[in-house]
C-alpha cells in the first residue's frame, strides 16, 4: 500500500529506533552509574548495570495482556458490537497488520492511549476519559497513530522509554528519602549523603524526558502522517492533538513535588512527542499526499464500556509507579 512507509523508509525508521534505544539505555546507564558510584562505589555501579540490563531486555518483552493488567484495563472482546471495535477492525485491515490488536479500556478519566506488544501480538489501550471527551473522528486518528507504531515496530523503543521513565521515578522517591535523612542528620551537624546526589536522583526523570524529546521527533512525525493516511482524515488527528494539548503537561512539570510526574501519565500518546503545533502543521500540509478514503462511523452516545463510575475512575497513583 503506497500510502504507508515503503521498505526503504521502514529500514531507515528501524535504524533510527535502534539508535534511539541505545541512546536511552546509555543515558539511563550514565545516571545510574553516577548515582550508585556516589553511594556505594564500584560495587554499586556493577549492581546498577545488572539491574539495567534485566529491565531493558525483559521489560519490553512482557506480554501485552500483562502490561494491561497493571493498569486494570478491561479487555473488549472483538465480537462485541460497538463503534470502537468496528473502527479498530477497519484500521487494522488498512494498516495490513498480521493480527488485529486486542482492545482494552482503562477506567481512568485522564486522556490517554498507548500500545503494547509486537506486530504479531499487540494490544491498544484507551482510557474512558479519552472516549468521553473525543469524537469518533478524533478517536480514529488516535487509534491509527498507535497502529502505525505497531506496524513500524516502534513498540520496542517505546517500551524501553517507559521502563526508563518508571525506574527513574523510583529514584526520585529514593531522593526524597535521602533528603529527609540529610535534614535529620543536619540536627547533629552531619550530612548523610551529598546533596549533589539527592539533586541528581530527583532530577533524573527530567533528564529522561529531555532525552526522549530530543530523540522522538522523526518517529512521531512518521506515525502522524501514516495515521492520517490510514484514516483519510488529517483534520481528525489534528483535532485530537489539540484536545490532548489542553490536558497534557510540559516537561518542566516533571519537577512537581513530591515526585516528578506528568499530568498525562506514562506511557502516553504525548509522552515524548514534538510540539503539538509542529505536528498539526505537518498534518495540514499533507492535503496533496496519497491517502485512503475517510472512514465513516456514525456518532453514537458514549457510555462506559467497562462499567466503572466517576469515583473509580479518579486519576491516582498506583503501585508500581503507575499513575492513571
Amino acid at each position: 500500500m503506497d500510502i504507508l512507509l515503503d521498505p526503504h523508509a521502514q529500514s531507515e525508521h528501524h535504524r533510527r529506533n535502534f539508535i534511539q534505544s541505545i541512546a536511552l539505555i546509555a543515558g539511563m546507564g550514565l545516571i545510574l552509574a553516577l548515582a550508585t558510584w556516589m553511594m556505594w562505589g564500584l560495587a554499586g555501579v556493577i549492581g546498577a548495570i545488572v539491574v539495567l540490563t534485566g529491565l531493558v531486555f525483559l521489560g519490553p518483552h512482557l506480554p501485552p495482556g500483562a502490561v494491561m493488567r497493571l493498569y486494570r484495563a478491561q479487555k473488549i472482546a472483538p465480537d462485541v458490537d460497538n463503534q470502537l471495535n468496528a473502527l479498530l477492525n477497519v484500521l487494522a485491515h488498512r494498516a495490513e497488520l498480521p493480527n488485529r490488536p486486542d482492545l482494552y479500556v482503562i477506567p481512568s478519566l485522564t486522556i490517554n492511549a498507548f500500545a503494547a506488544g509486537s506486530a504479531s501480538h499487540s494490544a491498544v489501550a484507551v482510557t474512558e476519559g479519552l472516549l468521553r471527551r473525543m469524537s469518533m473522528r478524533e478517536i480514529s486518528g488516535v487509534l491509527a497513530h498507535e497502529l502505525s507504531h505497531i506496524r513500524n515496530n516502534d513498540l520496542w523503543v517505546l517500551g524501553i522509554a517507559d521502563i526508563v521513565t518508571r525506574f527513574l521515578q523510583i529514584l526520585s522517591y529514593v531522593a526524597l528519602g535521602l533528603a529527609l535523612m540529610n535534614i535529620v542528620a543536619a540536627i547533629d551537624g552531619h550530612q548523610y549523603v551529598s546533596w549533589w546526589l539527592v539533586a541528581l536522583l530527583y532530577l533524573s526523570p527530567l533528564a529522561s524526558s529531555l532525552l526522549q524529546l530530543g530523540l522522538s521527533r522523526a518517529r512521531e512525525f512518521d506515525a502522524d502522517l501514516e495515521a492520517a493516511a490510514l484514516t483519510g482524515d488529517p483534520t481528525g488527528l489534528a483535532g485530537a492533538l489539540k484536545n490532548l494539548e489542553q490536558h497534557t503537561g510540559h516537561f518542566w512539570e516533571d519537577l512537581m513535588f513530591p515526585v516528578p510526574a506528568r499530568r498525562v501519565p506514562q506511557p502516553s500518546l504525548l509522552r515524548s512527542h514534538p510540539t503539538t503545533e509542529a505536528r498539526i502543521d505537518r498534518l495540514m500540509a499533507m492535503s496533496d499526499l496519497p491517502r485512503l478514503d475517510p472512514i465513516i462511523i456514525a456518532e453514537e452516545p458514549m457510555v462506559s464500556l467497562v462499567g466503572f463510575g466517576p469515583i473509580e475512575m479518579r486519576p491516582r497513583y498506583r503501585w508500581p509507579g503507575l499513575w492513571f
